[in-house]
């Protein structure tokens, strides 16, 4: 294959790369890079390319794999490394204090939203909350399944409704 007309079958295929990017990255910036990344690798490593394979899966492999060494290379660039001569500091907790004020205020509004609502809402949240299943909520409340998850995400719902302040805020 030409290196036109692998560009071109590129091209064709690279649409649905950006949807993919976006769920491993979660910003739009970033899925652009990773996308135009994953492209370049492909174009200069176009002749490891088999014809005749799945060239949509080979992208999303490399972009995958992408993703992944950036992701490490970032998480080892951000790692504290301790030069202190004892390596005292990265483990000491003795200087340290924590200020729990702002943790009680969000439990204290986690609490204020769920105990706002319906109760017909509120009791499958909990359970579910709580680690039941949905045929065993349906079952304990004598209600059907489809119910169930209905009220939960009625539930889930007006809860992120109520505690939208807090969707940025850690």
């Amino acid at each position: 294959m030409t290196a036109i007309e692998f560009t071109y079958h590129i091209a064709k295929v690279s649409k649905s790369l950006k949807p993919f990017a976006m769920r491993l990255t979660k910003d739009n910036e970033d899925a652009n890079d990773l996308l135009q990344d994953t492209l370049l690798k492909a174009f200069t490593n176009r002749d490891k390319y088999a014809d005749g394979t799945n060239l949509k899966a080979w992208l999303y492999t490399i972009m995958k794999n992408t993703f992944i060494t950036n992701y490490q290379r970032m998480v080892r660039k951000n790692t504290f490394i301790d030069t202190s001569d004892n390596l005292h500091y990265i483990n000491s907790f003795e200087n340290s204090t924590e200020n729990d004020a702002s943790g009680k205020f969000v439990m204290d509004d986690i609490s204020k939203a769920v105990n706002s609502l319906e109760e017909s809402y509120r009791t499958p949240f909990m359970l579910y909350y709580r680690g039941f299943k949905y045929h065993e909520i349906a079952d304990r409340l004598r209600i059907p399944i489809g119910t169930v998850k209905n009220r939960i995400h009625i539930a889930r719902k007006e809860l992120k409704d109520k505690l939208f302040v807090y969707a940025h805020a850690f």
